[in-house]
């Protein structure tokens, strides 16, 4: 077991640290004596004492391109609680900004603060923003279960709709305000965008934490640019802490669905303009609190659940928002966008009536785009197109008050007669959809493409048909166990992965599970590559180890992490074929009599899965067998995945009067 005085590290940890994949470090574990030995955690996943794992490396020469701040990490990771490890890597950039700071945070403990001086002393040596940027980063990356960030792209698209769409001087200066500021993303961002003079932040998070990483976020950001900061650690709603102030954009990432938002204190709040927000309405209630801080013709844009849009509850306050002009636009984003990556998130462009003679008429109606279509297909939880998303919506949003311009499509100006019926459903789908309705020259292209599909299934069918199939009692098999005693293929299991994150980046790797597989196949989610437990490579064997998602594939393209009860297995290319393999394993016969029980929920144990036992040129015949195999299994999806489409599209063809008689 460590002592108290003792950094533990994980292998995914060290291969950080070592600047190399997990794969390496083990390697490392299993030629060398010298490694260092485990101090705690399980056999699956070791821990060791990052005193001596530094020295090995450093005997070894495997540090010499690294920095100190891979090495810094794991102990305020140590520190254990969320909060005081994200107050600590806060008072260390206040340090490096400034030698002189004194500790603001007394309830930091000894530990933290002699980590806080160290941290400090590394930046100044390493540069100030670039240690706290890696030490916020990777604080997120740890708690991200725990928090809901902006991500980066997001923040950038929100603050150039909001400086697009806002009327009144453009070149007296800025004043930006984020009422839920979470560590600065939109500010930050709101910083980067504008590149005016007399830019003023106002910010206020109620987490002292983050709060405090918001702030120091934001001072590297006012020393590079001389710009006015103020940081307020309250609840905006209950505590507004800037009472009275005004902005000319209002940027907003509140938190979602909380009951407890201040409902019985501010039933008479002076912000509630358009009506008090209900109990289960508190979306609504930041919607006026952002409208109550902007300047005649400011224009705030704010993240929010698509249930807002048409919630029984909200109808009277968005038939308000509608009838004022305040609601100017509505953005459907694709799932993937901003946490919970799996809901389709909205952005509300909400805009305070303009003063003075060039002021616009009231608005008869309100711009509804649909940019759900720009995922990027392959993942369960895609991430966005950045660029396509970005570019077609600020190209919709440029007509918000230009009526003589036609939105593109999937974007509609819809009149308000139209929007406040019963319901005020300001859900963009519900009026755009007919615009993705494929023409007729499109619906003659898919009755093509059909055709086409069906001719190569037809082939495949065809020869696959003529191949002569016998059962055959006397053949030799072996197991995938005896295979890899004999060295012909090494198996790794997949584990669950000790972090999680939606970043895309180089050094990300996306994440398959069994759930995925249940699902439709697509990894999930992403890791960073040092993180990765377990790596399936190009041309290694994935198996699934349960029943009821049971399967077995070559793995192509760039490497994939897997979860738990997946398994990689890379052969010796002179002594197995890998789709020859992955043939063999497949068969759901061969899955269950490896089963653990008899039930969908069975494992598979893998090393018992048989596998025929015939000569290299013997297995290449086979390989192509099962890879003509897999060929028509693969079209017999598409085929039915396009057949199905094209039920529906020629369904609603014929069902709003469309058949030519």
């Amino acid at each position: 077991m460590s002592s108290p005085d003792v950094v533990p590290v994980s292998l995914a940890e060290i291969a950080r640290i070592a600047g190399v994949g997990r794969a390496a470090v083990s390697n490392w574990r299993r030629r060398h004596d010298s490694f260092p030995t485990r101090i705690g955690g399980t056999d699956v996943s070791p821990q060791f004492s990052l005193a001596e794992v530094e020295q090995w490396l450093r005997d070894n020469g495997k540090l010499r391109d690294v920095g100190g701040k891979e090495l810094l990490w794991p102990r305020f990771e140590l520190l254990g609680s969320r909060n005081e490890s994200g107050l600590a890597v806060a008072e260390a950039a206040r340090r490096m900004r400034s030698s002189r700071a004194r500790i603001s945070h007394a309830e930091l403990s000894p530990q933290a603060r002699e980590l806080v001086a160290e941290a400090a002393k590394l930046g100044r040596a390493e540069g100030p923003r670039d240690t706290f940027e890696f030490l916020l980063q990777r604080w997120l990356e740890t708690h991200v279960r725990q928090l809901s960030t902006t991500p980066p792209p997001l923040a950038t698209l929100m603050t150039r709709i909001a400086l697009t769409a806002r009327l009144g001087p453009q070149d007296g200066g800025l004043t930006v305000l984020d009422p839920a500021c979470g560590t600065g993303h939109l500010a930050a961002a709101a910083a980067q965008e504008y590149d005016g003079p007399g830019l003023e932040l106002l910010a206020c998070e109620r987490d002292p934490a983050l709060a405090a990483l918001a702030s120091a976020r934001l001072g590297f950001v006012a020393d590079d640019r001389h710009i006015r900061t103020r940081i307020a650690t309250a609840d905006a709603l209950r505590e507004d802490p800037f009472t009275g102030a005004k902005a000319d954009i209002a940027l907003c990432n509140p938190p979602f669905n909380e009951r407890d938002w201040g409902y019985e204190e501010l039933a008479t709040d002076q912000r509630w303009t358009h009506g008090l927000p209900p109990r289960t309405e508190p979306e609504l209630a930041w919607v006026q609190h952002l409208l109550s801080h902007l300047k005649p013709g400011g224009v705030a844009v704010v993240v929010l659940p698509p249930a807002v849009a048409s919630r029984k509850a909200g109808r009277r306050i968005r038939g308000s928002l509608l009838r004022t002009g305040a609601l100017r636009a509505v953005v459907s984003l694709p799932p993937g966008s901003a946490q919970p990556h799996s809901v389709s998130l909205q952005l509300w462009v909400l805009r305070a009536a303009a003063d003075g003679p060039a002021a616009p008429p009231p608005s008869q109606d309100a711009l509804l785009v649909d940019a759900t279509g720009f995922a990027r297909p392959g993942t369960r939880e895609p991430s966005p197109d950045w660029d396509a998303l970005g570019s077609f919506v600020l190209t919709a949003l440029a007509t918000l008050d230009h009526p003589d311009q036609e939105p593109p499509e999937s974007a509609a100006r819809v009149p308000l007669l139209d929007l406040l019926d019963d319901e005020v459903d300001v859900t963009p789908g519900r009026y755009t959809a007919s615009a993705s309705e494929p023409s007729s020259k499109e619906l003659a292209n898919k009755w093509s493409e059909f055709g086409l599909l069906l001719t190569d299934l037809a082939d495949q069918a065809q020869h696959l048909s003529v191949l002569d199939v016998e059962t055959c009692t006397q053949q030799t098999t072996t197991t995938v166990g005896d295979l890899v005693k004999a060295g012909a293929l090494t198996l790794r299991a997949g584990q669950q992965p000790p972090e999680k994150t939606a970043a895309v980046n180089g050094n990300a790797v996306p994440l398959l599970t069994i759930a995925d597989l249940l699902l439709d196949g697509a990894p999930s989610g992403l890791l960073t590559t040092a993180s990765a437990p377990t790596l399936a490579e190009e041309g290694d064997v994935v198996v699934a180890g349960v029943i009821r998602a049971f399967k077995a594939w070559v793995h192509e393209g760039a490497p994939m992490a897997l979860g738990p009860q997946l398994y990689t297995l890379r052969v010796d290319s002179e002594k197995l074929d890998p789709h020859f393999l992955a043939g063999c394993l497949r068969a759901p016969a061969n899955g269950r009599q490896a089963g653990t029980h008899a039930s969908s929920s069975s494992r598979v144990d893998i090393r018992r899965l048989q596998v025929l036992q015939l000569p290299l040129e013997k297995q290449m015949v086979y390989a192509d067998t099962f890879r003509r195999l897999r060929a028509f299994e693969a079209l017999i999806v598409r085929a039915e995945r396009s057949g199905k489409g094209l039920v529906s599209d020629m369904s609603d063809r014929l069902a709003a009067g469309g058949l030519a008689t």
